[in-house]
Parts: structure tokens; sequence; C-alpha cells
């Protein structure tokens, strides 16, 4: 079903002149349950000529691609990317351009650290029609499903969702608010730099003993919780092999983290370390 992007010479180039316009939707996937996806994200899927997919859509979404429909693999490695987002967007122009209906599918939302917003102004500078599908995004998702509510009124006043790997690699954590006690911190793509997130949030203040969470394949069947603390971060993280899809959830929040029915103590945050 995935095609090879060195094979789309006849398909963005059909017999038969020129088409008419198409149209692309950025549509949101979720964080990987399948039944997590909006029925609108479901119908186009269902509907499309052309579905271009992201590495962190599951494999259980893809499954509701038709065995007809030409679904092409953009996904990003850790390290070793595959096309650059310049030749993405280019992509997605041609295959509107050749009259196709084109989902472009995002692991959760479009616009939450998913590139949406670049590839939308590459469609529309070009002239193509787009549409945006919200998604759940993997903050929301991998939370819920691990029983952190992340603003319960108790502990947490606000929310903050942060990129966990910057423009430039590492990312900067200069904001002093950070170490605010009474809000809740979510990293994306958080896991390389962990050593450093660590550093520069104790280092603004927040203390050694807050509780974190690490999520690996939130919502899926295969979903990990490690809960451990800022100052065990890392090497949590390398003792359990945690990999990509992952987010770190850091705040008091992480104390409500359930793997069977009952509250994880804040003593055993502070003693060690669970995984489920």
């Amino acid at each position: 079903m995935t095609q090879a992007i060195d094979s789309l010479d006849k398909l963005l180039n059909p017999q038969g002149g020129a088409s008419a316009a198409g149209c692309v939707w950025l549509v949101g996937a979720g964080p990987g349950d399948v039944e997590l996806l909006t029925l609108k994200a479901l119908r186009l899927i269902k509907t499309a000529d052309v579905v271009v997919y992201d590495r962190l859509v599951s494999d259980a979404i893809m499954a509701e691609v038709p065995g007809s429909t030409l679904a092409i693999d953009v996904g990003k490695k850790p390290g070793s990317h595959g096309l650059k987002q310049t030749q993405i967007n280019q992509l997605l122009i041609d295959l509107a351009a050749s009259g196709r209906r084109v989902v472009r599918l995002k692991g959760g939302d479009p616009f939450i650290f998913g590139r949406g917003g670049e590839e939308m102004v590459s469609l529309q500078q070009a002239g193509i029609l787009c549409q945006i599908v919200p998604g759940i995004t993997a903050a929301a998702g991998c939370a819920a499903a691990s029983g952190i509510p992340l603003t319960h009124r108790d502990c947490a006043q606000s929310l903050r969702l942060i990129t966990g790997h910057g423009k430039s690699g590492e990312p900067r954590l200069d904001d002093a608010s950070l170490a605010a006690d009474n809000q809740t911190l979510v990293f994306y793509m958080g896991l390389k730099w962990s050593a450093s997130i660590s550093a520069q949030l104790q280092a603004q203040g927040r203390a050694r003993d807050t509780p974190v969470a690490i999520i690996e394949n939130g919502t899926r069947p295969d979903q990990r919780v490690m809960v451990t603390t800022l100052a065990d971060l890392t090497a949590t993280i390398a003792r359990e092999q945690a990999q990509s899809p992952a987010l770190l959830l850091v705040g008091e929040v992480v104390r409500f983290y359930r793997d069977t029915h009952a509250v994880v103590p804040m003593d055993s945050i502070n003693s060690g370390m669970r995984v489920s």
C-alpha cells in the first residue's frame, strides 16, 4: 500500500492533460488509539485519493486506509530524517495540483508541534485549497489514558505544552515561571534532551523531587508509564530504555497516576520509580 517517493511520476503527471486542482486536508490522527479518531478524520481517510502520513500515525489507524488508496510514508525518524519539510510541502502541492484529494495524516493534532502550520502556509501560497481537521493532541490523550488530570485544581492552575526539541536541537528553558509549582509542564519529543530539560528546570528553581511521568506509546495497547522524579529522570529513561514516541509530564498532577485503581502515594514516587 505504501508508495515509494521515487515512483510518483505517473501519479503527478497523469495522461490526458491537466486536471482540476484537488484539495489537501491536514488531519489529526490523535495519539494512536484508532477509536480516538474523529468521525470526520475517519470519513476523510476512507474517501481520500492519497494519504500522506507520518511515523507517529499508528498501524491500527493506517489499517483504516482502504487498500486501493495510495499511502505515502514521509515520516521522520529520530536521527534519520526522510524527506525534508520543504519536500513534503512540495509533494502535497504537486499531489493536489494533479487533481487528487489528499489527506495529510499527522499524529496528535496538526497544529500542536506537528508542523501543520508550515504546510498550511505553503499550500495557501501555492493557491491550493487546504482544510484543517483537529485531532486529540498527545498531551491530553496520553495523560487521560494514564489517569493523570493535567489541570487538577488542587495542584495545577495552568498547563504548558513545550517542545523538548528546539529548532536548533537542545531546547532553551530560560523562563523563570517554569519553576512555579502550581502548573503542569508537558514536553513533546523530550527524551533525547531529558538531561538538559531536568537540569534547566532545576536551575530555574523546580524541586528535585518534582514528580515526572514518562508516557511511552500513549493510548496504544503497548502503552507504558514510568513514574520518577525530576532528579532521577535521565537515569530512569536510560534504565528502562524508554523509546519514542514518549511524553514527559512534570508536576504534582503526576501523583494521580494509576496503574490499578489506586492513587499512587507521594512517598512511593519519592522512594522510587513505578512502571506499568
